[in-house]
């Protein structure tokens, strides 16, 4: 698995989360089954199949957390730098309209709030830039060219 980069609130929340899947989660499903099983005739129990399925979504969720844990680097916060990395803030321009995005680790994009994935081609477009530079990326609409203002 390739290296995850977390900001320190996203370790956090996926050690809490990964403790709340282990400890509550896996015993409540435990429960269910338990109950659909006691239901008699498993072939026809479609609350035993629902259980199972919760249960499998549960385990995957354990292993998914657990692989990001096993290979993470935490983002270290840029206060200025020369080029582009994750965790930098940068001011761009596009179409003479300014926007401020941060780039981050997958797990945590979300683009509607300016934070773009180190991974995705917008991102990746940014990365080891300086300011002042310009960048083009092509989207389903086309190429788009940004100008780096600046990085921090």
């Amino acid at each position: 698995m390739e290296k995850q980069y977390l900001t320190k609130e996203k370790l956090e929340e996926l050690k809490s989360e990964l403790e709340n899947l282990k400890t509550n989660r896996r015993l409540e499903v435990a429960e269910r089954l338990q109950r659909a099983k006691e239901l008699g005739d498993l072939s026809e129990n479609s609350e035993y199949f629902e259980a199972r399925e919760e249960q499998s979504q549960v385990e995957n969720r354990i292993f998914e957390i657990e692989e990001m844990l096993r290979n993470y680097e935490i983002i270290k916060k840029q206060t200025a730098g020369d080029t582009v990395r994750v965790g930098s803030t940068i001011a761009v321009e596009k179409g003479g309209k300014r926007m401020t995005f941060t780039i981050v680790g997958s797990n945590e994009a979300n683009p509607e709030a300016g934070l773009i994935s180190n991974e995705s081609p917008l991102g990746k477009s940014f990365l080891g830039k300086k300011a002042g530079e310009k960048t083009s990326v092509v989207t389903p609409k086309g190429k788009t060219e940004y100008l780096i203002i600046s990085i921090g």
